[in-house]
């Protein structure tokens, strides 16, 4: 197998590129007393793990942010370490921003498990995104399975006198469009890069662990750059008319978290379905949280997400007259992960005083516009179930006669955008319209 060489830049700058380069990256006007190059030998041990396990040669360079390539492809992966409070230029932000929409990850490790640094950096991902929340990773992301399945990690002990209990590892992440862009190591993950013993006194990963944490990283960059690349390179799909006049009002719910997964795929698929049926009826789309009164005039509410969520008192008030008033919810876990999965497995059961069930294969979901009696699946998740074609499956709840929730747990909004990610647990992409298509007809129809 050909080896594939990247430059990783480290911040000072960690940096990744086609050769592969990794950089290690010191910020402008940062103080020397920074520290942000503690522990000298962490990556280049770290990387030599990644060349052994998976194929991908990484070399390191050291810049500042001024010598960075906007360019991905010059340098995909940046890593910034430190100890202390910083602020970055917007001018900077800016920079990075546009790095990592167009394809690049930043990766953040606090220094010796610093909270300064930690506060700092979820505070300067916040400036950079912020239409995008910075999310706590659940176990069930990609990141912690790409490699190595690491639900549970070994701490040192200082980890513990932070007042952190547990063993699940801690990242925080900015997500857009199902590729986590930019993670934030809570607790040091370098010191156990750097190799021997770690201090009792630093919040830190054991040795094993961080490595570990460290290939699961590369490897997840690995497998999103030509994913990334062609997902930056589609013309973006823009719904020039965002009024309702006209148009029947499909509401995307907003809450707390990360509700938006996708930015095109419900439009895509609103198109299509117009395009395809001769149902005379335009859908528009809107987004709003459930407090606001306006839910109640739209036909079709749709939910989706990554993580776990909580919806608030009011929210879920709302919600249940929605449907028992005759309003359709249609909600699915973004690339099939867990931490949606179950969180509304449980909201629903308490909103529709009824648990999700499987609905039938011979029900008139499966029927209009299309007949479907068999679904195409991504490859992570033919891997996982051992078969490529499957038949459809979607669950729901039963309100007078009739379903006012139908739910996924498979992906289906990267399908409808004919780019499931590669660590997608969906439908593939013309199962997923087709579904998608059958569904919204449901909702209009029954």
């Amino acid at each position: 197998m050909r080896l594939v060489q990247y430059t990783l830049f480290l911040f000072m700058c960690l940096v990744v590129a086609p050769h592969v380069c990794a950089q290690k990256h010191r910020a402008e006007g940062a103080a020397e007393n920074d520290r942000w190059n503690s522990t000298p030998n962490d990556v280049n041990n770290l990387l030599k793990c990644v060349k052994d396990l998976i194929d991908a040669n990484y070399v390191m360079e050291v810049k500042t942010l001024a010598e960075l390539h906007p360019d991905p492809s010059q340098n995909p992966i940046l890593y910034y370490t430190g100890h202390y409070n910083y602020e970055l230029p917007d001018a900077q932000r800016k920079k990075l921003r546009k790095f990592m929409l167009d394809g690049g990850m930043l990766l953040f490790n606090t220094g010796l498990g610093s909270a300064p640094f930690y506060r700092s950096t979820v505070k300067e991902l916040e400036a950079i995104f912020p239409e995008q929340p910075v999310e706590r990773l659940s176990p069930d992301h990609p990141i912690f399975h790409s490699y190595y399945s690491l639900d549970r990690v070994q701490y040192s002990a200082g980890v513990y006198k932070t007042g952190f209990k547990g063993n699940e590892p801690w990242f925080d992440g900015v997500t857009i469009n199902c590729r986590t862009m930019a993670i934030v190591s809570r607790f040091g993950m370098a010191v156990g890069w750097d190799g021997g013993d770690v201090s009792p006194k630093y919040a830190a990963y054991m040795p094993e662990s961080a490595q570990k944490l460290g290939v699961n990283i590369f490897s997840y960059a690995t497998a999103n750059r030509a994913w990334a690349k062609n997902m930056a390179s589609k013309m973006k799909f823009i719904d020039k008319d965002r009024s309702s006049t006209g148009k029947m009002s499909m509401v995307q719910i907003v809450y707390e978290g990360v509700w938006k997964t996708r930015h095109a795929g419900i439009s895509v698929l609103l198109q299509t379905f117009n395009k395809k049926t001769e149902v005379p009826v335009k859908f528009g789309l809107r987004e709003m949280g459930l407090d606001n009164k306006e839910i109640f005039n739209a036909p079709l509410l749709f939910l989706c997400g990554h993580e776990n969520f909580r919806l608030k008192k009011q929210e879920l008030q709302n919600l249940q007259t929605y449907l028992k008033n005759g309003g359709f919810l249609f909600a699915e876990a973004c690339c099939g992960r867990k931490g949606f999965d179950l969180s509304f497995r449980q909201m629903i059961a308490k909103v529709a005083s009824s648990p999700l069930k499987p609905i039938p294969q011979g029900s008139i979901v499966f029927q209009i516009p299309h007949k479907i009696t068999s679904v195409g699946v991504t490859p992570q998740l033919a891997a996982q179930g051992g078969q490529a074609v499957m038949p459809p499956y979607l669950e729901g709840v039963e309100m007078d006669g009739h379903y006012a929730v139908i739910y996924s747990k498979m992906g289906l909004q990267g399908g409808w955008e004919m780019s499931q990610s590669p660590y997608s647990l969906g439908y593939n992409d013309a199962s997923s319209i087709k579904l998608g298509q059958n569904i919204l007809m449901y909702a209009i129809t029954q």
